[in-house]
């Protein structure tokens, strides 16, 4: 058992195998593949991705930041050379994943325009489309600026792309910035996401 538990690609794939047999006894016990169905298998990736992705979002901001400016000098590499490329990695695209999923799931339940519309086109009468599409439009920045601020701006400050001193570090800070404007925004995203689902299920 330690010798698959020392290995992350093992581990994840004996993990991965476990939960597809699961989903195919949620399957044969419902009876069916239908949209009921994918509601689940889409709902436990949008989940999982997500907190892989907030995850990654807290630690950042809750550890690494906070953090950076008490590392030696000497030791700093191993931040910016080694752990913050791979987790950069698997941040921008569970935030990929989650936002995906959360679409297909929006779309499978029937409600993705009224959501994004924030309850316009019924005329807010609907608490429930209006709270999610909030939820749903904090998400959708959230994933905008990873994409078009955080990791472009982290690829200056890390050192993947060319660029001088002061460069580096206006793009660490716009870096910061953006990631901590996510941070601001992940609590009452997640509100939204739990309350709507207890309540409104």
């Amino acid at each position: 058992m330690a010798g698959l538990l020392q290995n992350f690609r093992n581990t994840i794939i004996v993990s991965v195998v476990l939960a597809l047999i699961l989903v195919a006894g949620y399957r044969v016990h419902h009876g069916s593949t239908d949209a009921i169905f994918w509601q689940g298998v889409f709902r436990m990736i949008h989940v999982f991705s997500g907190i892989l992705w907030i995850g990654l979002l807290y630690y950042f901001n809750f550890v690494q930041i906070r953090m950076m400016p008490s590392v030696p000098a000497e030791l700093k590499a191993g931040v910016t050379k080694y752990i913050a490329p791979e987790a950069l990695f698997w941040f921008r695209w569970a935030a990929v994943a989650t936002l995906l999923a959360g679409i297909v799931l929006a779309w499978n339940r029937g409600y993705l325009v009224q959501a994004y519309t924030l309850g316009a086109l019924e005329g807010f009468a609907n608490p429930q489309t209006v709270f999610i599409g909030v939820g749903m439009w904090m998400a959708t920045i959230m994933f905008l600026n990873v994409w078009l601020f955080i990791w472009p701006n982290q690829k200056i400050a890390l050192g993947l792309v060319e660029a001088d001193a002061d460069a580096k570090a206006k793009a660490g800070r716009t870096a910061m910035l953006f990631s901590r404007t996510n941070l601001l925004l992940s609590i009452p995203m997640l509100v939204t996401m739990t309350m709507n689902q207890t309540l409104f299920g």
